[in-house]
């Protein structure tokens, strides 16, 4: 083999050699490139998966989300937002407001006590009862019993105004209302336990749905809004206009539960009786009405009339 010949294998090695680390060299270069671009994914979507958690972290929950939930008002409610719960013969042309709060001892002390003289009254078409719910006891003793209890009485409200009266009396009951620091209405098996003592609520599906899926939560947030309308930041309260009536206070003595339950009713006939004038039997005397039936029938079932407007005034 001629010198020419073997310098000419030996360059076209060469060529071969760097036509192949080239080729390696290029491949390395794009692996690196798949890799980078890989990491780069794989960080956008962990942080953007950091920040989806963030966000959901911060988005509102419990009754902070029923703020921002769709509004749902039940049957028999009026006014902005629903939030008047007026019940009562139409033709009765007076209004006595009650302040409650569903977790408040001195209110359900009230309900167990004296409950029947006021729905004596609403019944006889003597006036109309506007009820403002309040929740904050939640607030002051903490936990949810409160709000949740009133989103169940709307749920109530929804199938009438006797369902809501009857419920709430069994929610003050001795037999289901809890100590103030017990938070038991914020459980749902609670509050259903005290609706089968209510006709209307025992074993009704529409009811048991709606209270285990907070229909009415969102209005129950409304409501609680309402704490120191008209100056009222205490329950029970009870106005007539802008006019607060005052029950006198039973004496600290012993007693029996009967003597205590008389007592606070001939105090709660005092105060009603010096404001709307004596009572007449069958009802009707200065309340502007004859005897007007149940609270839900002749219109009391669909609270102010239509076109009426609530003699109470403000909000």
């Amino acid at each position: 083999m001629s010198n020419r010949n073997t310098q000419a294998s030996k360059q076209a090695a060469r060529e071969r050699i760097r036509a192949q680390r080239e080729k390696e060299k290029k491949k390395e270069r794009l692996r690196r490139q798949l890799v980078v671009a890989v990491s780069v994914v794989g960080v956008l979507a962990v942080a953007g998966g950091i920040g989806y958690a963030v966000m959901k972290a911060n988005e509102p929950t419990g009754w902070e989300a029923a703020k921002e939930a769709k509004l749902v008002t039940p049957a028999h409610t009026q006014g902005k937002n629903g939030t008047e719960i007026l019940i009562g013969d139409k033709k009765a042309t007076q209004t006595l407001e009650v302040f409650e709060d569903v977790r408040c001892p001195a209110c359900a002390a009230f309900e167990q006590s004296t409950g029947e003289e006021l729905l004596k009254d609403i019944h006889d078409g003597r006036f109309k009862v506007r009820f403002t719910m309040y929740s904050f006891i939640d607030d002051a003793q903490g936990g949810e019993g409160s709000k949740n209890a009133l989103s169940a009485l709307g749920a109530a409200l929804n199938i009438s105004p006797e369902a809501f009266l009857k419920y709430k009396a069994a929610l003050y009951s001795a037999k289901y209302h809890p100590d103030e620091r017990e938070d038991l209405y914020a459980k749902d098996t609670e509050l259903l336990k005290a609706a089968g003592d209510v006709p209307e609520l025992k074993g009704n599906k529409a009811f048991e749905k709606q209270v285990k899926d907070g229909t009415y939560d969102r209005w129950a947030m409304e409501l609680t809004a309402l704490f120191g309308r008209k100056g009222v930041r205490g329950t029970p309260t009870f106005m007539h206009g802008d006019k607060k009536l005052t029950m006198a206070e039973i004496p600290q003595r012993r007693m029996t539960q009967e003597q205590y339950n008389q007592l606070a009713r001939a105090n709660f006939r005092k105060m009603i009786d010096a404001e709307f004038g004596p009572a007449k039997d069958g009802g009707g005397k200065d309340g502007g009405a004859d005897k007007g039936g149940d609270a839900g029938k002749d219109g009391g079932g669909q609270g102010i009339a239509k076109g009426e407007k609530d003699p109470t005034g403000g909000n």
